[in-house]
């Protein structure tokens, strides 16, 4: 697929070795010794030039005495974990952020770690593992890929083999990673505008109480000056992922983001433009999941897939001529290869009319007093309330309420003690309605009585989503059989985008495509013409 290549920024990962046991973190006690304290160099990998500083920091870990449970001599006084610190030479990265700590540390089944308080807590090993070490990195602005490599590399510059670290054990994890593309501002705010594809991943994907979502929408910087966009995100846990991405499996964190000097620097400068990325949220995986480092390839293409559907979704070219909406930094490049996955349609708008229908069906079928107090109080409160609570405020018996709440409960999520609407998206449909009541149900009996006709005419179930989305634009059918069917639209903005959807929901709908293509389209503004015409130039 051609698409415009991302770059990687953070990696986390716990790089585990124990095809030589113990040897390495030997090795590096007696390099360290030898340098008296720290040993530097610098290297060429690549055609690059990289510097690299051994270190020691005092340890926690619990000396196991004259020998290791598993019967290794330890001959160390003292307890020390060892720190790689590799760097791009600063000569060839001015920035200086393209970089990578490497934090060794022994492992042996039943090692213990010391805290504070002087109590001690075991250490977890993988069960199988052995002896071995454990070399935590976390770095920036390196392909993923390189961090093996590149730590091996390094370790023979200070005098350590190199074959300690040529192959990760397979227990080696991920846990945390980034792609990104730096966009011009003035192309970005599809992005995190409120019916932009970040905010609908957090609206419309959650359901209160089932799976992880989180939204941010941050507009002001850490010294309160005002930059739309500024820290936008939407994190999903595994099942709301699935939602948006059907076959991805890793939770992540979408986002719009400035720097904090965006709005201190020149115009021109890279940083006044933001990023847009998908890093990995390992922490969201149950408690027996992990991202094995064998599964890097797999990671990487679901944070590229996701960040070029979002950009995507938004309008924006992914594949453009030249470097187009993107801005070049120091580890960002805007070109374009065919290596890329194929951005994936976020079917965002599908779950938006799904619960469309639901809150027209409610309303279409006649809300009783007692559902109509409820929804309103819902509405005011803006979060979770108790049915004891309605029943106060109304006067009601607290049963009648519970029976009301539970002919509702595709639209309101309850039990015995709380009450909710479902998702933020059910939210603001439901306080139109309860604003303008009298106008959402006449639209709302109208559009019952198109899905009565329509369930005469005997068409398929799936016509209820495009009477749903008529009846959320305003869009007055008149589809006699025989006649050319028109769509009248009140007053929306995006009239066009409006057909277009429309369009998809008719089709899925099972309808023939060459009768709304044909179908007159009359405007509020009195302009006219056909289906086609908006669909032609979409």
């Amino acid at each position: 697929m051609r698409t415009i290549g991302l770059a990687p920024h953070e990696l986390h990962a716990n790089l585990l070795f124990n095809s030589d046991g113990l040897a390495p973190f030997f090795a590096l006690d007696s390099e360290v010794k030898a340098g008296e304290g720290s040993k530097s160099s610098e290297f060429l990998q690549d055609g690059e030039r990289w510097v690299v500083r051994l270190s020691y920091q005092d340890s926690n870990i619990v000396h196991p005495g004259e020998r290791t449970p598993q019967g290794t001599d330890w001959q160390l006084q003292n307890m020390r974990e060892y720190r790689l610190k590799v760097a791009r030479h600063p000569d060839e990265d001015s920035v200086g952020q393209q970089d990578f700590v490497a934090h060794a540390a022994p492992r042996w089944p039943g090692m213990q770690g010391e805290r504070d308080d002087g109590s001690r807590v075991e250490i977890p090993v993988p069960d199988g593992f052995g002896e071995g070490v454990n070399v935590r990195v976390k770095g920036s602005n390196i392909e993923f890929h390189r961090y093996p490599e590149l730590l091996q590399r390094a370790a023979i510059e200070v005098g350590v083999t190199g074959r300690y670290f040529e192959e990760p054990h397979p227990y080696s994890n991920v846990q945390d990673a980034e792609k990104y593309a730096r966009v011009h501002r003035d192309a970005s705010g599809p992005v995190h505008a409120r019916d932009g594809p970040i905010a609908a991943m957090g609206h419309l994907l959650e359901s209160d109480r089932r799976g992880y979502r989180k939204i941010v929408q941050n507009d002001d910087d850490e010294r309160g000056r005002n930059l739309p966009g500024y820290y936008h995100t939407a994190t999903l846990g595994p099942k709301r992922i699935r939602e948006a991405f059907p076959d991805h499996h890793l939770p992540k964190e979408v986002k719009h983001y400035y720097a904090r000097e965006a709005l201190s620097v020149p115009d021109d400068h890279p940083l006044s433009h933001p990023k847009v990325g998908s890093s990995l949220q390992a922490s969201l995986l149950d408690d027996d999941e992990t991202v094995r480092w064998r599964d890097l390839e797999t990671l990487e293409r679901e944070l590229d897939q996701t960040v070029l559907s979002v950009l995507a979704d938004a309008g924006i070219d992914i594949a453009p001529t030249g470097s187009g909406p993107f801005v070049e930094d120091s580890y960002f490049e805007p070109k374009v290869n065919h290596s890329g996955p194929e951005p994936v349609g976020l079917d965002l708008t599908r779950v938006e009319q799904k619960q469309e229908s639901v809150v027209v069906r409610h309303l279409s079928d006649g809300l009783s007093p007692v559902q109509w107090e409820a929804l309103e109080m819902l509405v005011a409160d803006g979060g979770q309330v108790a049915p004891a609570d309605i029943a106060d405020e109304y006067g009601r018996h607290v049963e009648s309420v519970r029976r009301a709440l539970r002919e509702m409960e595709d639209l309101v999520i309850s039990d015995y003690a709380d009450v909710s609407l479902r998702s933020e998206y059910v939210a603001e449909m439901v306080h139109e309605a309860v604003d303008e009541a009298r106008e959402a149900t006449r639209r709302a009996v109208d559009t019952a009585a198109k899905a009565a006709e329509a369930a005469e005419r005997g068409l398929e179930n799936t016509m209820s989503a495009f009477i749903a989305w008529a009846a959320r634009h305003g869009v007055d059918v008149n589809d006699a059989r025989e006649a050319q069917m028109t769509l009248r639209f009140g007053e929306i903005e995006k009239h066009g985008k409006a057909i277009r959807e429309g369009f998809r929901v008719w089709k899925d709908a099972g309808m023939p495509e060459e009768r709304y293509r044909q179908a007159r389209v009359q405007l509020a503004d009195g302009s006219r013409g056909t289906a086609w015409r908006w669909l032609a130039t979409g």
